[in-house]
């Protein structure tokens, strides 16, 4: 056997090993094995043996080549997701804002999620200090981990190399790589769902009570972390135990609703404190339109995000082809397509097939089968979630494929191994074995452990004792034998071939890299073909090419990632592509892929001007009308809104005068290039943030915000959490987020809010920022209107702001 095939097939065990007698008792076998040994689906009754000498020195590099990808230059990207870093600094302020997960730690509204992620990140803050580092480290530290724990979960059923394959596919994935250095809530829910992938495995092995209701456990953690998202992987662990675990029928059915009552009460503990504490004792509900967690749950961010039913959100929604502005086209192919192919797909159609070859060559296996069983658990993870966000109608970004990544991994890692171990034993010399052998027990319902046991030899099963094989199992052998090495070629073709076409969405980007990756790869797809006629050193020489043409692609955008500044909601993996998002904050303005218009041309949160608007309007920060028509956006920033009419590149307010290129609102204040760039300007003026994306705000503003900051609950009031993000970092005071991440919550009502104003508890009130669509709550616009008619404004650098505490009697520009 060369050098390449031991490091893709895990050495045999001794000859005493394969033919002594089992020993102990019957259930011996249920005894773990040791922390190094490595469990394959088609061992035997053999005695645990440990990873060849080259696997932790393999693996160190891996978890250290990691690291640094996603731990250099994390700085660079500032506050990343300003919307998450202030409730970070608001929980490490405030232990109940900690709790709840509030944007301030006034506690006036929380984020649109549960608060599981922030939990991390507020720590190291109060450890740390509030600042870029020690908000993303623990976010790349959570991707180190999940390499490491998908490591450890394909290793143990499949050999340390797969395991080394699945690890390096995950961390080289782009969107990965974007991921874990951003502080969006996905990176602990992947690390947390690779987990429960991991404690199923270990459940199957021994049909484990305490290991199936650790995955409940899990999954009800990822609940607090992202909602509903986590659940999308419970049809697919609990199949597959149901299936595959080595007990009795009913006593697997009894272990998983013990599984499933693990989940509720893992999710459920919070989501009860919530509901049961009285509503004026804890912040408002963000993202919901009823101030009620069980709403969000199963609206917002449940089944609202699959029927594009998002009451108040400014993406999804009824549009023909699928999931709104922000959301691109539904179907088939939308894993593929301009926004999201670059991000994850690089190798998914080689999982894809690897995953139908792998099942094909288990054929009807037994049904505890652990081969099967691994397949079935990576590739219903990817087929349930990813057609899912396919055919998702509501809010949708290309981000949300990170959790496709791990499935992705373990099956290219899977498939890679199986297939060469098939075209291994079809070149192997067919040798009568002699000797005596034991056969493993027979499998049954009730067995307590059959068939697998740690430590035997994971390659092909071998003839029985004494026996040669005959004609059959030859024909056999030659025919698997062919078909692994005809399915590993075509991958590695398939595979070059999609990485030139995604590298030619970037024609700019490295354009030596296309046409050398698809070279390269057909070229040793072909030498795969060939490979019994090569010399044996050659054969290494070749594979690592493969391996090379593989993962050029995503590591060349995994790299590009890793250097570019990445901010605002909706980040972007790799460069820019044609016709859709670049990398760093949000995208193009007034564009988003695949030929879709922002309403108004204005595209918030990203940096760049925003292009023509709909209906021949001129560009708009976003425009619409005061009542939003069909695909508009309400009111203000820019365009027509309420109190605004027709204007130069951005229309007046109803008794204000003109401004320039970016007009006023009723009471004056100019925003920013029409608010294309995120300024903007509405009803009450020009503001800094916009509806994805926050600003530093200049020296002057942070001045004037934290003037007697002591005096005040809040030092400001902001339209949209982006908008209040912003000041509240930049000032380190609690900033009100008026109508929460949209600005279409009812948080605080006008009524509320006039309270506060008479009770001194708000300073300033800042304008611009803010969006209404899918109906919602239109009581920002009314805090903002009564704002306008009550306070003078003043306007500081462009920004117009509204001192709370004495009323004027005209408004001033």
């Amino acid at each position: 056997m060369d050098r390449t095939e031991s490091l893709l097939t895990t050495p045999a065990s001794p000859p005493d090993a394969a033919t002594a007698p089992p020993s102990g008792p019957p259930d011996a076998a249920t005894v773990p094995p040791a922390r190094s040994a490595t469990v394959h689906p088609d061992a035997g009754d053999a005695p645990p043996r440990r990873d060849p000498r080259w696997v932790r020195p393999a693996l160190a590099v891996l978890l250290l080549g990691t690291a640094l990808l996603y731990l250099w230059g994390l700085g660079e990207s500032g506050w990343a997701n300003s919307f998450y870093s202030a409730a970070v600094q608001a929980g490490a302020e405030s232990w109940k804002a900690f709790f709840y997960g509030s944007s301030d730690a006034a506690n006036s509204i929380t984020v649109d999620k549960t608060p599981a992620s922030l939990w991390l990140m507020a720590l190291s803050v109060r450890i740390f200090g509030l600042n870029s580092w020690a908000i993303l480290v623990p976010q790349a530290l959570l991707g180190v981990a999940s390499v490491g724990v998908l490591f450890a979960t394909v290793r143990r059923w499949y050999g340390p190399a797969a395991g080394l394959i699945a690890g390096t596919v995950l961390a080289l994935t782009p969107v990965a790589t974007l991921m874990f250095r951003f502080n969006n809530p996905d990176a602990l829910l992947v690390l947390l769902l690779v987990l429960g992938a991991y404690a199923t495995v270990r459940a199957v092995e021994t049909a484990s009570t305490r290991w199936i209701v650790l995955v409940g456990v899990l999954v009800g953690f990822g609940f607090l972390t992202k909602m509903l998202q986590a659940f999308l992987v419970v049809p697919v662990f609990a199949g597959v135990y149901l299936l595959a675990a080595p007990t009795g029928f009913w006593r697997r059915i009894r272990q998983l609703l013990l599984a499933g009552l693990g989940l509720v009460v893992a999710a459920g503990w919070w989501v009860a404190t919530v509901e049961l504490v009285p509503a004026s004792a804890r912040p408002y509900i963000g993202g919901s339109q009823g101030n009620s967690i069980l709403e969000l749950t199963l609206g917002y961010n449940g089944l609202g995000r699959i029927t594009g039913d998002e009451e108040g959100s400014v993406g999804g929604g009824a549009r023909p082809g699928g999931g709104g502005p922000f959301s691109g086209q539904t179907g088939w192919l939308r894993m593929f397509d301009t926004e999201v192919g670059g991000q994850i797909s690089w190798l998914l159609p080689a999982a894809l097939i690897l995953l139908v070859a792998g099942l094909v060559l288990a054929g009807r296996a037994a049904r505890t089968d652990r081969r099967r069983a691994g397949l079935l658990l990576w590739g219903g993870w990817l087929l349930v979630t990813g057609l899912i966000f396919s055919f998702m109608s509501g809010i949708f970004h290309a981000y949300y494929t990170v959790a496709l990544a791990p499935a992705v991994g373990a099956l290219v890692g899977i498939g890679t191994v199986l297939l060469w171990r098939e075209r291994r034993a079809a070149a192997r010399p067919a040798t009568p074995v002699t000797g005596t052998a034991t056969p493993a027990a027979p499998v049954t319902a009730s067995a307590v452990h059959p068939g697998p046991t740690p430590g035997a030899d994971p390659g092909p099963a071998q003839p029985v004792a004494g026996a040669a094989p005959g004609a059959g199992g030859r024909r056999s052998a030659r025919w698997r034998g062919v078909f692994a090495t005809v399915v590993l070629a075509g991958t590695l073709a398939v595979t070059a071939w999609w990485s030139w076409t995604l590298l030619g969405r970037s024609p700019d980007f490295h354009p030596w890299l296309r046409p050398a990756v698809l070279v390269v790869g057909l070229a040793v797809a072909v030498l795969i073909l060939a490979a019994r006629l090569l010399p044996r050193r050659l054969v290494p020489v070749a594979l690592a090419l493969g391996a090379s043409a593989a993962l050029a692609g995503p590591a060349a955008y995994a790299a590009q990632t890793t250097g570019t500044p990445h901010t605002g909601s909706i980040p972007s993996a790799g460069p820019a592509v044609q016709g859709g998002f670049g990398p760093g904050r949000g995208g193009p303005g007034g564009r988003m892929g695949n030929g879709m218009e922002f309403p108004g041309g204005g595209f918030p949160g990203g940096n760049r001007p925003g292009g023509t608007g709909q209906n021949g309007q001129p560009p708009g920060f976003p425009g619409g009308t005061a009542d939003g028509g069909p695909g508009q956006f309400p009111g203000f920033p820019g365009g027509t809104g309420q109190n605004g009419g027709p204007g130069q590149d951005g229309g007046t307010g109803r008794n204000g005068g003109t401004g320039q290129d970016g007009g006023t609102g009723r009471n004056g204040g100019t925003g920013q290039d029409g608010g294309r760039t995120g300024g903007g300007q509405g009803r009450t003026g020009g503001g800094m943030g916009g509806l994805l994306d926050s600003r530093e705000p200049s020296a002057a503003l942070k001045a004037l915000l934290t003037a007697d900051a002591d005096d005040y609950t809040w030092v400001a009031a902001a339209v949209g959490s982006n908008n209040a993000s912003g000041y509240q970092l930049a000032t380190g005071r609690p900033v009100m987020a008026v109508g929460g991440f949209n600005g279409s919550d009812p948080s605080p009502t006008l009524a509320r809010f006039q309270e506060y104003v008479a009770a001194g508890k708000i300073h300033y009130f800042v304008g611009g920022g803010g969006f209404r669509a899918n109906g919602g709550s239109s009581a920002s616009q009314e805090i903002a209107a009564w704002v306008a008619e009550t306070f003078t404004a003043q306007t500081v650098d462009g920004v117009t702001v509204y001192d709370l505490t004495s009323a004027g009697q005209e408004a001033q520009g």
